[in-house]
């Protein structure tokens, strides 16, 4: 008896109860490849350069050694504050990329089913794989903790301060990847899960909030005493609700650092840690029950894998039967071209849950609408430039998460060397998958034109600005359309391709400028410097320069010799003011430039179009 209660008691402590086999299986496949020490390579190479961007920027690279020292502690709060920015954002991202295939792979490789007539249980499998990937980013994690303790030498920053930051970042961490495996359970495609796990985060952590905070700006005021609803926007529950939201508690943890005196909304980081965890521990919960009923039906074979979605075969015995033939429909042009317009304009459309989506993404905008008209914020350019930045933000990353995936997945599907054996050419495979990413995009450029349209018929927007964002839109399409068909037809797996697109935009987008800034001050001079030339090619620049110049209602109504660019500055960066005529010639240029660079990736994804079939 005492025998039994003890291997029971020791079997709880030790962690392999939970973990099991898939832990270590995971550890060993992980310590062998090779892109996992690129990872940490390029994310120390990343973190070194934003810190020594903002070592320059606060410390002053020329001056009076006194005047250096004195600044010592300031370039201290901002270094640390850089480097738990830089970490909270990026292992998120890459907690989301990482575990985007964590099941779909078991169940496309008809693994899972076999798993699950082992002793190992569906909670043991969903763990192993969470935790696997967890304490790869622990090292990422783990490799800034020498920086952090050299730069605290400089003073003015508490360890309580890194040890709540290291906490929230963990269990948000915890949480992204929690989420990004139980929507991979589903999705066998490596961007579906990306993308639907972004919406899911940035549902909950942004959308939300911001119509929570307009029914208590706007509607409880108007409609409060009728609904007896005020109470329910208590102070108390607004800092419950903040405790949900890492990004407001990462926020909130910075500005208790850098002035310890103020006074804001109650925020005490145990708490979110434990619940994160706790919310953490539901998806998990909720994830291993998938799995187990998504195993059982592998088994017995009423799982259909080859789909795009790994839908169930409840109707399997419906589905069997002969289907009657049909008129067949003669293929026009090239082959994978037509093949692909025929495609519905968003895959799963038919669904319910694809109208459900398209009607609360127009419902959140008409409500953002109808709050900035409460507010009379409408008539300011900036509300434009802010649309303008979260569309053409989202339209990158579905773009390059698209393109680089159209060639992966026939490969994963094994359906690539067949498409190869075709009589088509390599040059119209191509423009057919190139056609396909760019339909896939264009709800998303739908809806900056339609804002655009509208303001534009309101009269809060300049004409000119339709123009001009065409000739941003184009070159944005080229360029990462081109440069995500390479990597698609470069690499074998959907995430390496993924990952290299999108290592290529930020490094011209994200570390092209603080290089160019490097060597501003490194030379003594920002303005009319590299820095200044570099980003008026860069889009987020481009678009707010558009956006500021033609936006507002003053803009919207003036004569085209009147509007003027660089007069506002939203990104904290400015310039010199000049005309439509500039600014027609820097987005001319830019655009040659990206578009070539976009054809050149295309004609590098041809040559290698036969290359790394497998």
């Amino acid at each position: 008896m005492i025998a039994s209660v003890k291997k029971t008691f020791l079997s709880m402590v030790r962690p392999k109860w939970l973990t099991g086999p898939i832990f270590e299986k995971e550890l060993r496949v992980s310590s062998r490849r090779r892109r996992n020490y690129v990872l940490r390579f390029f994310y120390i190479l990343l973190l070194t350069i934003f810190v020594g961007m903002v070592w320059l920027s606060v410390a002053e690279y020329q001056g009076d050694v006194t005047y250096q020292r004195s600044r010592m502690a300031a370039a201290g709060k901002e270094i640390v504050m850089t480097i738990v920015f830089f970490q909270f954002i990026a292992t998120q991202v890459l907690a989301i990329v990482m575990l985007s295939t964590a099941i779909s792979d078991e169940v496309y490789h008809r693994t899972l089913g076999l798993l699950m007539t082992t002793p190992i249980t569906s909670l043991q499998v969903v763990m192993g794989k969470v935790l696997s990937k967890l304490l790869q980013l622990g090292l990422l994690l783990a490799i800034t903790l020498p920086m952090l303790a050299v730069v605290r030498i400089f003073g003015g920053i508490p360890w309580g301060y890194l040890l709540s930051s290291f906490c929230v970042t963990l269990t948000a961490v915890l949480f992204a990847g929690s989420v990004s495996l139980l929507i991979s359970i589903n999705n066998r495609r490596a961007y579906a899960v990306i993308i639907r796990t972004g919406f899911v985060l940035l549902s909950f952590y942004l959308i939300i909030p911001l119509i929570l905070a307009a029914l208590m700006g706007y509607l409880v005021p108007l409609f409060g005493p009728i609904l007896n609803v005020r109470g329910f926007f208590s102070p108390w529950r607004w800092a419950l609700l903040a405790h949900l939201n890492p990004f407001y508690g990462i926020m909130a943890n910075t500005e208790r650092m850098m002035s310890p005196g103020t006074r804001g909304m109650p925020f005490i980081w145990p708490v979110h840690c434990l619940v994160m965890l706790g919310l953490s521990a539901l998806v998990l919960t909720w994830s291993a029950k998938i799995v187990r009923r998504v195993a059982l039906r592998q088994v017995t074979g009423q799982l259909d894998p080859s789909a795009g979605g790994l839908k169930v075969g409840r109707k399997r015995c419906r589905d069997s039967a002969p289907v009657a033939e049909g008129r067949v429909k003669r293929v026009i042009g090239p082959a994978v071209v037509w093949k692909e317009l025929r495609a519905p304009l968003i895959q799963g459309v038919d669904h319910r849950n694809s109208y459900i989506g398209l009607a609360a993404t127009l419902g959140m905008l008409l409500l953002t609408y109808i709050t900035g008209y409460l507010d009379r914020s409408l008539r300011e350019e900036f509300w434009h430039v802010s649309y303008g930045l979260l569309f053409v933000f989202i339209g990158i990353i579905v773009a390059t998460v698209f393109s680089a995936t159209r060639i992966t997945t026939e490969k994963e599907a094994q359906t690539w060397s067949l498409l190869l054996a075709t009589p088509l050419e390599d040059r119209d495979i191509l423009l057919g998958k190139a056609v396909s990413a760019f339909r896939r995009c264009l709800p998303i450029w739908g809806l900056l034109a339609g804002h655009v349209i509208l303001f534009v018929l309101v009269g809060y927007i300049h004409p000119i600005a339709i123009f001009h964002l065409a000739i941003l839109v184009t070159w944005l399409t080229c360029f990462v359309t081109g440069t995500g068909l390479y990597f698609s037809a470069r690499f074998a797996r959907t995430t390496s391709a993924v990952l290299a697109s999108f290592g290529v935009m930020l490094s011209l987008w994200a570390v092209g400028p603080v290089l160019a800034g490097l060597l501003d001050l490194m030379g003594g001079s920002i303005r009319g410097g590299l820095l200044t030339k570099y980003m008026l090619i860069h889009p987020a620049i481009q678009t707010q320069l558009i956006l500021a110049g033609a936006g507002g209602a003053a803009n919207g109504r003036a004569a085209l010799a009147e509007l003027q660019y660089g007069e506002r500055s939203v990104l904290g960066f400015s310039l010199e003011e000049f005309g439509l005529s500039d600014m027609t010639f820097i987005l001319t240029v830019t655009a040659l430039a990206y578009v070539g660079t976009g054809i050149l990736f295309f004609f590098g994804a041809k040559r290698r179009l036969r290359r790394n079939i497998v």
